[in-house]
């Protein structure tokens, strides 16, 4: 089944369209493995009395989704049988990932950390490295499903059903093991993988150009795995392009990995954190990507992400000046509030922006690797954070300095509004026109 192009919806009517509210529950899919994989694993193996040096080596069950843009362009481009053939390229990998996601959920489930950690570390990175295949095909499914005047609205939606996903299986997974075994939380964890299974299926395949003749090795090499790139680079201005996706949200990284420190340091307990941080926290970050959808559908997307970034070096000013302040928690309510709901918007007009960019031809690879580069100072420039708040001695320079690092990122998109190729998406010079609005990008 192969969707077609719908009215042009404007205002309110956008956020009730039913592919909004299908990258809703999309967004929920993507977002329920994280916490399994991270914080609440952690919580499980403290309680089996695991070593902390083993416990952290559980943290590298991150490395999949850095190197996901490497089996991309199978997800991408390669048709599964019987499956592409019935549903679609896009709905039958998202359901295979999507399968092998809960089988591996269900091998953690049977797995005692204290008796078995070794096969449970190895369901963990089977684990993760089906969440991250999840991610690359409903990254791709989500955006061709919206047409452009529907992608703030979109990523907005994606974003909230992230967050709820990770709510569910964050504070709602540590309540249930409160009264029942972990084994069984993880198994009912798996069985809400079928809230994702079931939007697939109801959902419909984006439409594609049609494929092409049996092709040999070396040429479907050539057209899935180095096609993107190269055609990614056509673009005027592709590599400050590439450097501004990495940098963007510097700053914000900065914050976020020292944040839990400074509260601590600063004398606020562990009860104001959780509270503040996690229960009001997550809320200002959901109220911020709807609000961040609502943005850049109104003022425009790199306007948005313009305005968005700005909000950001304000917010992290505000952490700058309550680390000057005595111990005040309802400030720190108000600052990590704000901070939040900062981040919330620009991570919903960042992913739109990410979206227009992509190449109808190759949306799953080009956009699993500007995910990737967005993560890069995560992984890459944020061990130096630690450096930096020793060697300022100064938590509001160090806050200030993480405000400076947002500067450069909202620079040089200004240059990039003004000299590169930013302002619309491929889709737009390679698909003709259908009914009078843009039809669903292929």
């Amino acid at each position: 089944m192969t969707s077609s192009p719908a009215p042009a919806a404007t205002g309110s009517t956008q956020w009730l369209d039913r592919r909004v509210l299908t990258v809703l529950c999309l967004g929920f899919a993507s977002g329920l493995p994280y916490f399994l994989l991270f914080s609440t694993l952690s919580a499980w193996l403290t309680e089996s009395h695991v070593t902390r040096t083993a416990i952290g080596l559980f943290a590298m069950v991150r490395t999949p989704f850095t190197f996901k843009p490497l089996w991309a362009p199978l997800i991408d481009r390669l048709p599964l049988p019987v499956l592409t053939r019935l549903m679609g390229q896009r709905r039958g990998w998202a359901l295979v990932t999507q399968a092998a996601l809960m089988l591996t959920l269900l091998a953690m489930a049977a797995c005692d950390p204290a008796t078995n950690l070794y096969w449970l570390a190895v369901a963990t990175v089977a684990t993760a490295f089906a969440s991250a295949s999840q991610d690359i095909v409903l990254d791709a499914l989500r955006i061709e499903l919206l047409p452009d005047t529907h992608q703030p609205q979109g990523a907005a939606a994606y974003m909230v059903g992230y967050r709820l996903g990770m709510i569910v299986a964050g504070a709602g997974a540590l309540y249930l093991a409160s009264v029942l075994p972990w084994p069984v939380v993880y198994t009912i964890m798996a069985a809400l993988v079928a809230v994702g299974m079931v939007t697939v299926l109801l959902s419909s395949e984006p439409a594609r150009p049609p494929s092409g003749p049996h092709r040999t090795f070396d040429v479907w090499v050539r057209e899935a795995v180095v096609a993107p790139f190269t055609r990614f680079a056509t673009r005027r201005g592709w590599l400050a392009i590439v450097v501004f996706v990495a940098i963007y949200k510097l700053g914000d990284v900065y914050v976020n990995v020292m944040a839990t420190t400074f509260y601590l340091s600063d004398g606020y307990t562990k009860q104001e954190i959780a509270t503040v941080s996690k229960l009001l926290g997550m809320g200002c970050a959901i109220g911020g990507a709807l609000c961040g959808g609502l943005l850049a559908g109104w003022v425009g997307q790199v306007r948005g992400l313009m305005l968005c970034g700005a909000l950001m070096i304000v917010t992290n000013l505000m952490y700058a000046y309550l680390a000057s302040q005595p111990h005040d928690i309802v400030l720190l309510a108000v600052v990590v509030g704000l901070e939040l709901f900062a981040g919330g918007m620009s991570s919903a007009a960042f992913a739109a922006f990410l979206a227009r960019l992509c190449d109808p031809g190759f949306t799953a690879t080009q956009y699993a690797l500007l995910s990737s580069l967005a993560t890069l100072p995560l992984d890459l420039l944020s061990g130096g954070s630690g450096w930096l708040a020793d060697h300022l001695n100064s938590w509001p320079l160090y806050f200030a300095a993480s405000a400076a690092m947002g500067v450069p990122g909202l620079l040089l998109l200004l240059l990039l509004s003004r000299l590169a190729d930013i302002h619309h998406r491929p889709a737009e010079d390679a698909v003709p026109d259908q009914g009078g609005s843009r039809p669903v990008p292929a």
